[in-house]
């Protein structure tokens, strides 16, 4: 705390702000990162931010702060942070101009999604950092509106080779796992000399005492507690001890000064309140409008509850609550009546704001205004304030349909928002309005997109079910957008989901009538339906037709967003890795460029799936980083598929046990049945790869039992037939070869080839065997499934040396030994390796490290680099900027020896680094 009048002595804080100047030099030096100062108000954080904002040399230094008043109102303290740089917005991306530039209301076009404006400010605050660094200082963040606290916090988490960083002062929590900095009260000392320095004459040392306890080291609390003491107080501390907390004490404080002012200076001071932008015109225009004069700022002034100079400034936010709470409502609404009356045309939101609440009882032309202020804070992405702007038009309106339909769109934008407590509430409201179908059916979606988000399936399908039956008499392409809805969360509860199987959701979609031009997702829906309700043999031909459709036609982005992942289990469901392969990527890479952070963990764990079966495990393990990071930023996410099973992959039996026992848990509270049996495939995985086939059976016929999840449970019967041949159980794997024959045998896939050739061989004896291993092997070579080829491998391998044909038994087992390794897979490679031995070939374990050197991060920068991106294209795939690309990259080539991208992608693809040719990176 700094000293009244002696501005160069900070009281106290001597550790916090050691720990700012050595976080200075470090984001000078180009390592930026992001602070939060947590206390409770007064306690001092704006004073240590002002000092850390002084001592900035060299820095451009850029101040913003959260008002209460305006928490609601969209990108407030974005546009004050963003605001001087915007004259280089040219020089972002296309796509991130067009979402800054439509958040700021600079143009018109698409709103913006969240994360996409939070990749556009990074782009933005990077750019001018390059050349300055920059300090971003956002006090009172407890108030950013939503749009503004996601964006910032987005980039605070995503800064990094570059001379950024982002400090934010709160009362409230944390922001989402950046490092704090917790401030409590001042030392004994430090807390006698800044009362001290308040005070105006000498008091007894027993009293500066009691007042040093009662304010807890809150400075200023010790400023103002001073002045509310009593008589008795000051003579000699036999006064009345109050054990209120210091923050509601230090406001009592500040309420008892507003009372005592003048009648024309509290009304001064409520309008002041009221209108947050501190702009003293628009001030003075309101009081002109309710009688007030120039001379009414006087008294409060001179109590130093404020100044009013070009603009308004409260001595601190805990006296605008205190203004605000002490007036009567009447005269809040007459506040915001002047100042409805005086806010231009260019701000009509903030107008329809005040106006709203001047209001009393219902007033549809308010409420008509508010509407008109949620569509145009949709057009900037503002979806939280869209949900205040339309939640205060419901309380407004009179009309009863009106009123639903009011509440009905409201209950939308809030569950946009992620605010599913208040959307189902409104949508309670927006029910008991007069009957309507199209409104009850529409109703109906929302609570079960509400019960989706929440779950991953869990009770979602039954609702989404309702919805859908009620759309057939309305319409019936929604109604059919609406049951694949509610097939997919049908899938995904799989087992766990008593209150609605799939095959109910299934037989209700084939009641629906077919449209006459079938889309992309009619014919998923068909083939989907079909093969619960008549079988594989008639599901076949649409599925295809299906996928064909979704590889070939054009989409819709929110198409693209809802039903690729569908497809790319639909193309799992014919054996078609080549498809699913297309559609798994296209999906990644529409989350990827339209910032869809709630859906790019599905799409990365089913792209990391892929990486899996082809032996791709660093590209999976940049997957299941990529999915883990969001799920971190977004607080929602399914089961972690991709990080579960590339531990299973790896071989390494304490890091998968403890990844499934988690996430078997959060599968069981969530009722994500899907999650359950992949989960359940994944330990089978594990255990056959370990040679533990007791347990590998048990897992997989767990697994197998389950035929909601089709495409898992044919994973699982291949883990089911080489455990229960190797146990010994034949009646098992003969009745698992019989099932798997039946998904394979429709499909002419390589794939379906070779997985039903590799489980025939392990049921085959002589010669039939052996060509079986054969025709596996050269089929699942056409494919890009690797880790299938080595597994084939292993086997033939090991069934050759039961036959005693060591040498060539070597051969298969060496070719499977050099690919485990090669790919990471720990597990099948000490199998292997115990094989080869076994043979007469003695080998020592070795292990592929060389991707281990890297960090997460730099992972994933190679990976895209190694592909061919360039470091723009990068930069917007892992939502970072292109200087910390940079970074990242450079430190990539450095440990691993290599000088150019090419010689990159040969090292991650084989293993083994390339020398030749330099180049820079």
């Amino acid at each position: 705390m700094v000293l009244p009048g002696r501005p160069a002595v900070f009281l106290g804080r001597r550790a916090e702000c050691a720990l700012f100047d050595r976080w200075q030099d470090a984001v000078k030096a180009g390592r930026g990162g992001a602070l939060v100062v947590l206390g409770e108000p007064g306690i001092g954080k704006s004073a240590l931010l002002d000092h850390m904002a002084s001592t900035a040399v060299g820095f451009r230094v850029v101040r913003a702060a959260g008002v209460e008043a305006e928490a609601e109102l969209p990108f407030g303290v974005l546009h004050q942070v963003c605001a001087p740089f915007l004259a280089t917005l040219e020089h972002l991306p296309g796509p991130q101009q067009d979402t800054l530039a439509a958040a700021f209301g600079l143009r018109t076009g698409a709103a913006p999604d969240r994360f996409m404006l939070g990749l556009a400010v990074l782009g933005l605050l990077s750019e001018a950092a390059a050349r300055q660094p920059l300090i971003c200082v956002i006090d009172d963040a407890q108030w950013l509106d939503l749009g503004s606290a996601q964006a910032l916090t987005f980039v605070a988490h995503r800064v990094g080779a570059e001379p950024l960083g982002l400090v934010f002062a709160t009362a409230g929590g944390g922001l989402g796992g950046l490092q704090e900095v917790v401030l409590t009260g001042l030392g004994p000392g430090d807390a006698r000399a800044l009362l001290h320095s308040a005070l105006h004459v000498p008091l007894d040392e027993e009293v500066v005492d009691r007042i040093a306890a009662e304010a807890r080291g809150n400075p200023l609390a010790l400023l103002e507690l001073p002045r509310t003491m009593t008589a008795a107080g000051f003579v000699g501390g036999f006064g009345p001890t109050d054990t209120a907390a210091v923050p509601g004490r230090i406001e009592d404080s500040f309420r008892s000064r507003v009372l005592r002012l003048p009648p024309a200076t509290r009304m001064l001071l409520l309008v002041a309140a009221a209108e947050p932008t501190g702009d003293s015109a628009l001030l003075w225009r309101a009081a002109a409008r309710l009688g007030i004069g120039v001379s009414a700022a006087t008294a409060a002034e001179a109590d130093g509850l404020l100044s009013i100079g070009t603009q308004v400034v409260f001595r601190h936010p805990l006296v605008r609550s205190a203004v605000y709470q002490a007036m009567p409502p009447s005269q809040r609404r007459a506040a915001h009546r002047a100042l409805a009356d005086v806010t231009g045309p260019s701000e009509p939101d903030r107008r329809a704001w005040h106006r709203a609440q001047a209001a009393v009882g219902f007033d549809e032309e308010a409420a008509a205004e508010l509407e008109g202020s949620a569509h145009r804070a949709l057009a900037r992405g503002g979806i939280a304030a869209a949900a205040a702007f339309l939640e205060r038009s419901v309380v407004l309106t009179a009309d009863p349909t009106a009123r639903a339909e009011r509440a009905l769109r409201a209950a939308r934008a809030k569950q946009q928002a992620g605010a599913y407590d208040s959307a189902l509430d409104l949508l309670a409201l927006a029910d008991r309005g007069p009957e309507n179908e199209l409104r009850a059916a529409n109703s109906e979606l929302l609570r079960g997109q509400i019960a989706f988000a929440r779950s991953f399936g869990g009770g979602a399908a039954p609702v989404l079910l309702r919805a859908a039956r009620r759309f057939e008499s309305i319409d019936v392409s929604r109604a059919r957008d609406v049951y694949l809805q509610a097939l997919t969360a049908a899938m995904l509860a799989g087992r766990l989901g008593d209150e609605c199987r799939i095959a109910e959701v299934a037989h209700s979609a084939r009641r629906v009538t077919a449209v006459s031009v079938p889309r992309a997702s009619d014919l998923l829906l068909d083939g989907l339906t079909l093969l619960i309700v008549e079988g594989r043999d008639a599901a076949v031909p649409v599925l295809r037709r299906a996928v064909s459709a979704f590889t070939t036609e054009e989409l819709a982005p929110e198409e693209e967003l809802y039903w690729l992942w569908l497809a790319s289990h639909g193309a799992g469901l014919l054996w078609d890795d080549e498809a699913w392969r297309l559609l798994a990527t296209r999906l990644l890479r529409s989350c990827e460029e339209r910032g869809a952070l709630s859906i790019l963990p599905v799409a990365a764990a089913t792209r990391a799936a892929l990486h899996l079966l082809g032996g791709e495990l660093l590209q999976a393990a940049s997957l299941a980083e990529a999915a883990a990071d969001v799920t971190f930023m977004t607080g929602a996410g399914p089961v972690p598929y991709a990080e579960v099973g590339l531990a299973v992959f790896r071989g390494r039996d304490d890091e998968a046990a403890a990844a499934i026992r988690t996430a078997t848990r959060n599968a069981m509270a969530r009722g994500e049945g899907m999650a359950l049996t992949y989960l359940q495939w994944a330990t089978a995985v594990l255990h056959n790869g370990a040679c533990r086939y007791d347990q590998a059976l048990e897992s997989a016929r767990q697994a197998g039992a389950d035929s909601s999840v089709q495409r898992i449970r044919n994973w699982a019967l291949a883990e089911l037939i080489e455990a229960a041949v190797r146990t010994g159980h034949q009646d098992l794997a003969d009745e698992a070869l019989r099932e798997l024959c039946q998904t394979t045998r429709p499909c002419s896939s390589h794939w379906a080839a070779g997985v039903e050739a590799h489980c025939r061989a392990l049921l085959a004896v002589g010669a039939d065997a052996e060509d079986l291993y054969r025709t596996a092997l050269g089929r699942l070579e056409c494919t890009g499934l690797r880790a299938a080829v080595a597994r084939v491998h292993l086997l033939y391998g090991e069934w050759l040396r039961r036959e005693r044909r060591h040498l060539e038994a070597r051969d298969q087992l060496r070719q499977a030994y050099e690919m485990f390794v090669r790919f990471g897979m720990d597990g099948f490679a000490e199998r292997a390796r115990s094989e080869l031995s076994a043979a007469g070939e003695p080998t020592h374990k070795r292990r592929s490290r060389f991707g281990e050197q890297l960090t997460p991060q730099e992972r994933r920068v190679a990976m895209l680099a190694a592909e061919g991106a360039t470091n723009p294209e990068i930069a917007s795939r892992l939502f970072i900027s292109a200087s910390t690309v940079d970074y990242h990259l450079r430190k990539v080539f450095r440990k691993l020896k290599v000088t150019t991208r090419t010689q990159l992608a040969r090292l991650l693809q084989d293993g083994q680094p390339i020398p030749g040719e330099t180049d820079r990176p």
